[in-house]
């Protein structure tokens, strides 16, 4: 009778690599399209006040930014130290709000507009006085809800 023998001691066969590079450019695909790229370019430096009392917004898709305060070190020599305020990726004055919040406005469907707000980012350094400028605009604009952005701060003892 023959007998019939191993051929050799085999192990466990490799991995097969062959679906590597699809599943890899499977999740390169998808953090592509779930990452969100910031949309604004920021020309004025922001440091948010300190607050005690933080509520997060909930629909950030309804919230409209102006940003105040002085320009970043790059464009010192340009614009001065002075507070400015920051439409989208320019710098404005407190006249242009009005095209900004008609044009924010146009953007949104019909039924959201009443629930819309208008987000101040300040640097936690600049006056009162271009802050109030920018309110008593947006209450000419019937932009009344208005939102300011701070970090949160320690609790007082």
């Amino acid at each position: 009778m023959a007998k019939f023998g191993r051929k050799g001691k085999g192990g466990t066969p490799a991995i097969s690599t062959a679906s590597l590079p699809d599943i890899v450019f499977m999740l390169l695909f998808f953090f592509m399209v779930t990452t969100v790229m910031r949309e604004v370019s920021m020309k004025v430096k922001i440091s948010p006040p300190e607050a005690t009392e933080v509520k997060k917004l909930e629909k950030k898709s309804l919230v409209s930014y102006i940003y105040i305060g002085p320009p970043i070190k790059a464009l010192i020599n340009v614009y001065g130290t002075e507070p400015r305020i920051q439409l989208n990726d320019a710098y404005a004055g407190v006249e242009d709000l009005g095209e900004y919040i008609i044009a924010e406005r146009e953007a949104r469907d019909e039924k959201e507009v009443p629930f819309m707000t208008t987000s101040l980012k300040v640097d936690k350094e600049t006056k009162m006085g271009i802050i109030s400028d920018v309110k008593q605009k947006l209450r000419d604009l019937n932009a009344l809800k208005i939102n300011y952005s701070t970090k949160k701060g320690i609790k007082p003892q």
